[in-house]
């Protein structure tokens, strides 16, 4: 199997050379002298593995996952050691640029597999050169299996404000007065709101600043933390990445970096609580450049990844067919889904009498075939009275059946999860209301 590779840096009589001269199935065909010639020419089909000799500071996670859509893993050569334990983090194959020629044509050829999902193609190592990386007395993979435990919920719906936020940003409190350790984060990359909810006054806008160190690959569990601003409760202590400031900041929070963060967030929490926008369109055609950042990345990735799915919808005669709809949406774009399905703001002047019989039998007729798993009652003077004081629905109407409803729909279903809560360090631990 041929493998065509395009480089950077090193133009001279040095390891790529060498390589070339293997002439074996792994092939440079193009020397670049900088990396956007590099990026341009992997944008063009023209290889499937970059190897980056120069430079490997500029690569991001964001570069890498885009490189991967087009089908090209890559490779780079450095001998800090804090950047290799860097690139690896963000999904880039490192190698000391002291590496032997042919041991370099076997890590090339083993990112490329890793990358399509094969078995690694063998290629011959002569006497001398060492086992291949992955082998028996080789170094470890550059991607080792996940070990973090903690789940996450996406709370999403359809627009017209069917009640996404104050669903999600409910449901991490009563999660945090069970005593689970709950991350909460806004990811609606439309209109933000977690904060003002909450009453916080930070416009740091916590989870770009997230997804930027992760993007670089600095992103750890504790920078993580320090991002995260705690919400105390009564009952309960949470922390919250808040969203983006303006609409027009959507760009920072790309798919790669957030996938990061999110990897990140299991580590930190037992339950993350995301808050994610309304729109599903997958704007990938809309664009010529495919390296340009999506405005629905953010929801979409987060429902990829997320373990369980609420969707939302007002219990209304316009807010129960845009759910209908949306949810035939939700199953196009993200078919892993599976959505428990919550009818929010349930009043009888906008259904009639028995309004929970009536919407059950009307979604059973006309629904998806998809379940109501809970009816959310209209409680305005709570919500109104949590919303003045920037507090939550178990502080501000503790006894108010919204508040009873959310708990009884998030405590139960969610797994137990066997890792020590993220507070019960003493260097972690902040301060219980």
């Amino acid at each position: 199997m041929s493998i065509p590779v395009v480089t950077v840096g090193d133009s001279r009589e040095d390891l790529v050379g060498r390589l070339e001269r293997l002439h074996g199935p792994v092939s440079v065909v193009r020397r670049c002298s900088e990396l956007a010639e590099l990026l341009a020419a992997c944008q063009g089909g023209l290889a499937r593995a970059a190897v980056v000799a120069d430079g490997s500071e500029d690569l991001t996670a964001s570069l890498v996952d885009r490189l991967s859509a087009v089908g090209v893993a890559v490779l780079a050569l450095t001998d800090d050691a804090e950047e290799i334990i860097r690139l690896r983090g963000i999904g880039v194959a490192a190698e000391a640029t002291g590496v032997d020629a042919a041991a370099l044509a076997n890590r090339i050829a083993e990112a490329v597999a890793m990358l399509a999902g094969t078995d690694r193609p063998q290629v011959d190592t002569p006497s001398g050169a060492g086992p291949a990386p992955g082998q028996p007395g080789g170094r470890a993979g550059e991607w080792p299996e996940r070990s973090a435990e903690g789940q996450i919920i996406a709370v999403w719906g359809p627009a017209g404000s069917p009640g996404r936020t104050l669903l999600a940003a409910n449901m991490a409190a009563e999660l945090a007065a069970a005593g689970k350790s709950v991350l909460l984060v806004d990811a609606d990359s439309y209109g933000a709101s977690v904060a003002a909810m909450l009453g916080l006054l930070d416009e740091a806008a916590g989870l770009a600043q997230a997804c930027r160190l992760a993007d670089q690959g600095l992103l750890d569990a504790d920078a993580l933390l320090r991002i995260a601003a705690p919400v105390v409760t009564r009952k309960g202590t949470f922390r919250v990445l808040t969203g983006i400031t303006r609409a027009d900041r959507w760009t920072e929070l790309r798919a790669a970096a957030l996938s990061l963060v999110l990897d990140r967030a299991r580590e930190i929490a037992e339950v993350t609580v995301i808050d994610t926008g309304f729109c599903l369109e997958s704007d990938e055609e809309l664009s010529f450049d495919s390296m340009a950042p999506r405005r629905n990345a953010a929801t979409l990735r987060s429902l990829e990844l997320a373990d369980t799915v609420f969707a939302v919808g007002a219990a209304d005669s316009i807010g129960v067919p845009r759910l209908v709809r949306a949810l035939a949406e939700l199953e196009s774009a993200v078919p892993q889904a599976a959505p428990r399905v919550v009818l929010n703001k349930v009043r009888q002047s906008a259904v009639g009498r028995s309004p929970e019989r009536q919407l059950r039998e009307a979604w059973e007729r006309y629904g998806p075939g998809v379940p109501v798993s809970a009816f959310l009652p209209a409680d305005p003077v709570s919500s109104d009275a949590a919303l003045l004081t920037g507090s939550l629905l178990l502080e501000a109407a503790p006894d108010s059946p919204l508040r009873m409803g959310i708990a009884a729909l998030v405590c139960a279903p969610v797994q137990r999860n066997r890792r020590s809560s993220v507070f019960s360090s003493t260097a972690k631990r902040p301060p219980k209301g």
